[in-house]
C-alpha cells in the first residue's frame, strides 16, 4: 500500500479499493491507516473458500473511475505505475487488456531476498539491482520473449492474462460480465475471463513499464494444483472448444505454459486435414461392429456413411462437424477427444480416424485413455 502513496500522479487522479476475500489479518485496520493519504475504500466478503473473482467484481462495483487496474495484495509498485497503466488506454486506442510485468512472480522457484530488499530499498532500486537475475523475472518472461512481447503474434493472445497486475476499461469489464462468480478455489477464473474478452474482440497488450514486484509467499501447491484443475474443468464445461479442452489436459500435467504451442500445432493440423475424407474408414468400422452397437467417432470429418447407426461424432473442425451432423440422427461435440463430456463406458465402440493423424505424436496416450474410458472397444484405423 505504501508504494501507492508514492505515485507521481496526485492522489486525486486515482482511487484504491481493497477487496478482502475473508482475511483475518487486520486488513481493515491497515486500510484505515492510509485513509488520510489515499482515496481508499474497503470491501469485505465472508471466507467461503478462495473467491478471487467474486472479490474483484465487488471491488469493481465500488469503482468510480473509467479504468480498472487489478493488483495482487502485497505487490510493490514503482512511482509511475498508475501513469503507465493510464497511458496504455489513452484516447484513440482500441479497447484492450493491458498486462503489467510482474517481477519476482516465479512461484515454482521463488527468488530469495526480495522481501529483505524491499525493506531496504525502494521498488525501483530493487528492480535496478535484480533486473538481470533470471529468478527475478516474471514467470511468463520466456513466453513473452518468444513473441517479442507482442501478444498478437501468439496463437492464444489471452492466456498469459493473469490478474496479478493488469488493467482494462470498466465498461469493457462489465460488457463481458466481469469474473464468473462460480469459480471457487485458486486458478483459471482469470483465464476464463480473458477468454471471454478475446471472444468479444478485446486486444491484449504487454505493458512492461507498469511493473509490480511480487513478494514470494508460502503456497500449498498440492491444493492449488487441485483447485486449478477443478476450475479448468469448469472453464471447459462453459466453453466446449478444442483449445480449452487441450488446455485442461495440459493443466492436469502441470504443463500449461505449453498451451500456446499446442494450439498453434492444433490449428496447423486442422488446416492440413481440412479436406481429409474418412467415410470409408468409418464404413469399415461399421461393418466390423455388431447389430445395435453404440459408436463414437473421433475425427468424423464432413461426411459419414449412411450405414452408421446413431452415433456420437467428434471433430476439431467445427464446420466439418456441422456438415456431418446436418439432417442426420447423430449428436456431436466440437472436440479433439482428449477430454470429452461423455460418461464412462457410454458406447460400445470408439473409432479413431486418420483425421487425428497429425495430433497423435503429442496426444496419442490421452486420446487412447479417453477412448478407453468412454467405450468398451477401441478401433484405431491409424494402427495397421
Amino acid at each position: 500500500m505504501t508504494t501507492l502513496t508514492r505515485q507521481r500522479v496526485g492522489p486525486d487522479v486515482f482511487e484504491v479499493i481493497v477487496a478482502d476475500d475473508g482475511s483475518t489479518d487486520g486488513t481493515r485496520a491497515v486500510v484505515d491507516e492510509f485513509s488520510d493519504r489515499l482515496d481508499i475504500s474497503y470491501h469485505f466478503q465472508e471466507d467461503l473458500g478462495f473467491r478471487a473473482g467474486t472479490a474483484r467484481n465487488a471491488g469493481a462495483r465500488l469503482a468510480r473511475a473509467p479504468l480498472l487496474v487489478f493488483l495482487d495484495s502485497g505487490a510493490a509498485v514503482g512511482p509511475d505505475f498508475v501513469h503507465h497503466h493510464r497511458l496504455a488506454h489513452r484516447a484513440g486506442t482500441a479497447p484492450r487488456m493491458s498486462l503489467g510485468y510482474a517481477y519476482g512472480y516465479n512461484p515454482d522457484d521463488p527468488m530469495p531476498g526480495i522481501e529483505e530488499a524491499l525493506r531496504r530499498w525502494t521498488p525501483e532500486q530493487t528492480v535496478a539491482h535484480f533486473v538481470d537475475e533470471p529468478a527475478f523475472r516474471d514467470l511468463r518472461h520466456a513466453s513473452l520473449v518468444a513473441c517479442d512481447f507482442d501478444l498478437s503474434r501468439r496463437a492464444l493472445p489471452w492466456n498469459l492474462s493473469w490478474t496479478i497486475n493488469c488493467s482494462l476499461p470498466a465498461d469493457v469489464f462489465w460488457a463481458v460480465g466481469g469474473f464468473d462468480d462460480t469459480f471457487v478455489g485458486w486458478g483459471a477464473e482469470d483465464l476464463e475471463f480473458a477468454f471471454r474478452l478475446h471472444q468479444a474482440g478485446v486486444g491484449f497488450h504487454v505493458n512492461r513499464d507498469a511493473w509490480a514486484i511480487e513478494s514470494p509467499h508460502e503456497r500449498d501447491w498440492d491444493l492449488l494444483d487441485k483447485t486449478f484443475l477443478t476450475n479448468m474443468d469448469r472453464f471447459l464445461n462453459k466453453h466446449r472448444e478444442p483449445i480449452v479442452e487441450i488446455g485442461t489436459v495440459l493443466v492436469a500435467k502441470l504443463r500449461h505454459l505449453e498451451w500456446d504451442e499446442c494450439v498453434d500445432e492444433l490449428r496447423q493440423w486442422t488446416h492440413a486435414a481440412r479436406d481429409r475424407d474418412v467415410a470409408d474408414e468409418i464404413e469399415r468400422a461399421v461393418r466390423d461392429s455388431g447389430p445395435g452397437e453404440r459408436m463414437a467417432i473421433f475425427g468424423c470429418g464432413a461426411r459419414v456413411p449412411g450405414s452408421l447407426p446413431p452415433a456420437v461424432l467428434l471433430d476439431v473442425d467445427r464446420e466439418k462437424l456441422d456438415a456431418a451432423l446436418a439432417g442426420g440422427p447423430h449428436v456431436g461435440h466440437h472436440a479433439v477427444g482428449v477430454r470429452t463430456p461423455l460418461p464412462d463406458q457410454v458406447v460400445d465402440t470408439v473409432v479413431l480416424t486418420s483425421r487425428l493423424g497429425g495430433l497423435r505424436q503429442r496426444w496419442n496416450d490421452d486420446l487412447l485413455t479417453e477412448a478407453q474410458r468412454i467405450g468398451r472397444r477401441v478401433v484405431d484405423v491409424a494402427v495397421p
